[in-house]
């Protein structure tokens, strides 16, 4: 049985998407799992052992360049990828237009949301079966219990996202024990103050622990230099790819982020992982796992430093 799941951004919805691959497996070992995802974020499917084959798509990229040839040639790449394989199930756990067409290209029976579960319900007159969830549930129990409905089996076990990465080993990196840093985030009110970043890495140098800062773009990069300035014995990381930050996540103590598809990735691989929200509710798309995560703070709330440090105090012992 070959199955293929629509998951096609961002970093941190694919990521929510991780244990419906652990699910299948489970229920059905000799199945197959393909994954359609967006090419900024398909190495996040491949972290995960029991997906044979990731489908790349550009949509973003590729609306912005409709008139070259390059574009169209890739689309017919993509195109062919799709229809290469008969699937006994395509899964659209995006719920959106773009990801139901998506689905619609592929061979085999679509299954996603009803419309009165989904932003856009248009989608789901793209499904050949479709199925009610409540929108009130945490992303990956929506996911999940999607794909539970559409192949047929019930939920039972804890989640499990299924990957695991070696510690990294880089040259710039300590062989000190290191907390990672999740300072950057895709909106400003998600931020949290760079006054309670500075608090929190000179709190963990008195606890013998240095703080890694990842930065991706270049705000991101002169904000995590900017608070190393202020944090003793702190680094700012070098641009990183996905894998080689999974590794740096994987090898850390502990983790602290804010609103970010990183955040959900610590906790996926296992870390203990303290999350900060201040305009988003945690309760729909906190982090969720296995191990020690909490999430602190919500809309209109920013937690404290105090608070953060009493929640690590277990894992920093």
């Amino acid at each position: 049985m070959r199955i293929l799941l629509v998951k096609t951004s961002s970093l941190g919805d694919v990521i929510h998407n991780l244990p419906v691959v652990s699910d299948i497996r489970q229920h059905f070992p000799e199945a197959v799992i393909d994954w359609c995802v967006e090419e900024s974020f398909a190495a996040i499917p491949r972290l995960h052992p029991d997906v044979e084959q990731v489908i790349p798509v550009a949509l973003r990229r590729w609306r912005r360049n409709l008139f070259k040839a390059q574009t169209w040639r890739e689309i017919g790449v993509c195109r062919q990828a799709l229809q290469g394989e008969y699937y006994a199930a395509v899964i659209d756990t995006q719920g959106l237009l773009k990801s139901a067409y998506l689905a619609g290209r592929a061979r085999g029976p679509r299954a996603g949301y009803a419309a009165d579960s989904i932003r856009e319900p248009i989608a789901a007159g793209l499904y050949d079966r479709r199925f009610s969830v409540s929108r009130d549930l945490h992303a990956v129990v929506r996911n999940r219990q999607l794909a539970a409905a559409a192949l047929g089996y019930e939920l039972a076990s804890a989640v499990d996202y299924g990957i695991a990465v070696a510690p990294a080993k880089f040259d710039w990196l300590p062989d000190s024990p290191y907390v990672v840093l999740l300072t950057a985030t895709s909106r400003d009110d998600k931020l949290w103050p760079d006054e309670h970043w500075l608090a929190l890495g000179q709190a963990l140098h008195a606890r013998g622990l240095r703080a890694v800062l990842p930065g991706g773009t270049q705000p991101e990069r002169e904000r995590a230099a900017r608070l190393v300035a202020g944090i003793p014995g702190a680094l700012a990381a070098p641009p990183l790819t996905i894998p080689d930050l999974a590794a740096v996540l994987a090898g850390a103590r502990a983790a602290v982020g804010v609103d970010t598809g990183l955040s959900h990735l610590a906790v996926a691989l296992k870390v203990p992982t303290v999350a900060l929200y201040t305009a988003t509710d945690p309760g729909l798309t906190g982090v969720l796992g296995a191990g020690f995560y909490r999430n602190l703070g919500g809309r209109a709330q920013i937690p404290e430093v105090s608070a953060v440090l009493a929640e690590l105090q277990p894992v920093l012992a």
